[in-house]
């Protein structure tokens, strides 16, 4: 192992304890708490949908206002601020609970508020780390924070079921708010002083708004990016929804059978996070933003192809191949955003292609069910795998094919 490794980078390993612990909290947190209001609270099909709209509120609410006032901000004094407020208000849970106040209403507003919160900290990590590592470790350090990021997604529901199984699901969610505080202590050890932010006078907040949008769509490659994540976070949006639907009734798997062949999505993402660095490397790290989604976005075509007996194999391969090709390219493409957005936009341009990317799943999700009604699950699967695999024609048809690496030099604002 290099010694110039990150390994060796004795903050960047604090920041990805931090930001590990921070990441099993979110998705056994996003499990813990619909199933302590299913099991507990006696949530009625609208609650629950009430209770899953609050946990992805924040994002679409207040997404563009947020990477301003990251912008504003020292970044690691906020990522604190946001553990401890997420650490308080997820052990308010139990306290309610073993008080036996503990409401419906209560566990909405808390999922609410934690989604704020993880907004201010996610924009607030990605717009921090090319401070901590430098540029030309971008790569590497997305890398290994992805590898964290896709553990923690394959096997956090999971840890959430044995939890609430053994616990208690009330007491489980004291479980996840520890997660948070473990993540303030890692953050608050990095030892690395970050400079104020740069003093832009009287702005007023729709202008801020208005410049990291600007910056994002103004810039070709960007721009084909943002376009790119967007189109196939609604097809997987649609897909999502009608997919164990199709895999249960018309391929005609056990629900042991659905998660297997679920499972191969995570597995796939697990995989292509440990070999982002090695691929990016070999193919150069902008080539690989538009080449990885060519060769491995199509797969997700062998989904539709599944049948009951061996060809239910098809949809586990596809979604594991398609999985690990979704987690390099987003390795990639969020490296390439970092390394050539100034300092001062780094919290707009984040937050500005958050919410453009993030805000198109529910649209998706909502597109599948109505296509599921009217023209069926099957047709429907195949609808939203084809345009999954289409969405690599926005960055394969821009400027980035005539680009080997990522630049080293931020461009102009």
């Amino acid at each position: 192992m290099s010694s110039d490794s990150l390994w060796f980078h004795r903050d960047f390993r604090r920041l990805w304890a931090g930001d590990t612990a921070s990441q099993f909290g979110t998705f056994v947190g996003h499990t813990v708490l619909p199933v302590l209001a299913a099991t507990v609270l006696a949530a009625s099909p609208l609650e629950m949908g009430l209770l899953t709209a609050a946990e992805h509120a924040a994002f679409l609410l207040i997404g563009l206002p947020a990477g301003v006032w990251v912008d504003r901000l020292r970044r690691k004094p906020l990522m604190l601020r946001a553990d401890l407020a997420r650490a308080t208000l997820l052990l308010s849970v139990p306290l309610a609970w073993w008080a036996d106040v503990l409401t419906l209403t209560h566990l909405i507003v808390v999922a609410l508020l934690v989604s704020v919160c993880t907004l201010f900290f996610d924009v607030a990590y990605q717009s921090y780390l090319p401070f901590l590592v430098g540029r030309e470790k971008l790569v590497e350090g997305n890398a290994k924070l992805q590898v964290s990021q896709s553990v923690a997604h394959v096997t956090g529901p999971g840890l959430a079921g044995v939890l609430a199984q053994a616990l208690g699901a009330a007491n489980a969610v004291t479980a996840v708010g520890l997660s948070y505080l473990a993540s303030a202590s890692c953050l608050r050890r990095i030892r690395a002083v970050e400079p104020e932010p740069e003093p832009r006078g009287e702005r007023r907040l729709l202008a801020d708004i208005g410049e990291g949008l600007r910056f994002v769509f103004g810039n070709p490659n960007l721009r084909a990016i943002t376009t790119c994540t967007a189109v196939g976070n609604f097809a997987g949006g649609g897909l999502t929804a009608v997919q164990v639907l199709f895999l249960t009734r018309h391929v005609g798997l056990s629900p042991a059978g659905v998660g297997f062949v679920l499972a191969g999505a995570g597995v796939g993402g697990v995989l292509g996070a440990l070999a982002a660095s090695r691929l990016m490397r070999m193919l150069g790290q902008a080539r690989a933003v538009w080449l990885v989604p060519l060769l491995t976005w199509p797969a997700e075509l062998l989904v539709p192809l599944a049948a009951p007996g061996w060809r239910a194999s098809l949809a586990a391969i596809g979604l594991a191949v398609a999985g690990a090709g979704i987690v390099v390219y987003n390795v990639a493409q969020v490296s390439y955003r970092q390394a050539i957005c100034p300092d001062r936009l780094l919290g707009r341009m984040n937050a500005s292609v958050r919410f453009v990317v993030w805000g198109t799943m529910p649209l998706g999700g909502l597109l599948g069910g109505v296509l599921g009604e009217l023209i069926g699950v099957p047709a429907t699967v195949w609808v939203t795998a084809s345009l999954l695999a289409g969405a690599a024609l926005f960055v394969v048809c821009s400027p980035l094919r005539g680009l080997r690496d990522i630049p080293r030099t931020p461009a102009a604002a």
